[in-house]
């Protein structure tokens, strides 16, 4: 299991972050629970950012983002250099956006999954490892593009 996990959503997103908090106590994972409070409308990226700026600093190793979409976070987030968030629906997309790309953030659409599948996908991003070999290749072309 990874360290601290950083979690943060907007208001669409809300009522989702607070079963992925609860699977999370379960589990008995570490998080630091960014925000937002209620379903009360909120901008996401007053939110994505911090949760993505502790990954960036060291202090969670991973975030999992939640907003109406998933759209949202996904777009914020990837605009962050050093983050690689992948918005997953399904738990294939959530094991192989590890193994390949070790993306470092989930994003999800509340409005999209139920809160049964969430769980199991923040599971699989939480728990599975990156492959290396010749996916380090394609990760390096990919954040040296954020330089262009």
């Amino acid at each position: 299991m990874t360290k601290k996990i950083a979690v943060a959503s907007d208001h669409g997103g809300y009522e989702l972050k607070l079963e992925i908090l609860k699977h999370l106590k379960e589990r008995g994972a570490e998080y630091e629970d960014f925000g937002c409070d209620s379903a009360m409308s909120v901008d996401y990226p007053d939110y994505c950012i911090p949760a993505c700026k502790a990954v960036l600093e060291g202090r969670c190793s991973r975030a999992v983002l939640i907003c109406g979409t998933g759209i949202g976070m996904s777009m914020c987030a990837n605009k962050i250099r050093g983050i690689r968030a992948a918005l997953c629906s399904d738990t294939f997309s959530a094991r192989m956006t590890r193994m390949h790309n070790d993306a470092n953030a989930l994003c999800m659409g509340a409005r999209v999954i139920g809160a049964g599948l969430a769980c199991d996908i923040v599971d699989l991003f939480l728990d599975t490892e990156f492959e290396g070999g010749r996916h380090i290749t394609r990760i390096n072309k990919v954040m040296d593009a954020e330089n262009l």
